[in-house]
């Protein structure tokens, strides 16, 4: 006979919890307390984002060309790979319309914005480590983007 374990299921905690993914815009959030977790996933898509005090205009975003000025081959374990600090919605440009912070080819100095990603409704920029030539670009304006994830290579 299987033995009976008391549930202190919590439905408010969960509706509470869900909430908060909704407000924050996550995607997944857990909790813990004496021993329980409880986690909150939800299944998700893009969803348009906004630029802050900036409205989306209609037309598509204009994607920045992932390409390389030396080789066709995408080497992200180069040294010079700029990756995601964070999860969020990667951004190329400062505002809707405006010109890409940066197209392969270009020279950068080290601490210059490459992109923004926003997070949890936070615009963080992402700066260059050194300076150098962008070779490489691999992400396109308001793509999702992991931690890690590469976003460019500068050489």
């Amino acid at each position: 006979m299987a033995k009976l374990i008391k549930n202190n299921f919590n439905g408010n905690l969960v509706r509470e919890l869900a909430a908060l993914l909704e407000e924050t815009g996550l995607s997944e959030i857990e909790y813990g307390e004496d021993g329980m977790k409880i986690r909150v996933a939800k299944n998700t898509t893009l969803a348009a984002t906004s630029y802050p005090s900036h409205t989306v205009s209609s037309s598509p975003p204009s994607p920045v060309i992932a390409e390389s000025t030396t080789s066709n081959k995408v080497p992200v374990d180069h040294p010079g790979t700029i990756k995601a600090p964070m999860v969020g919605v990667a951004f190329t440009s400062p505002e809707p319309g405006a010109q890409a912070f940066i197209q392969v080819g270009d020279k950068v100095k080290n601490g210059q914005t490459l992109f923004l990603i926003e997070a949890m409704k936070v615009f963080n920029p992402i700066t260059a480590s050194q300076a150098g030539k962008v070779t490489h670009i691999f992400i396109t304006n308001e793509m999702p983007v992991e931690f890690g994830e590469p976003l460019a290579i500068i050489e």
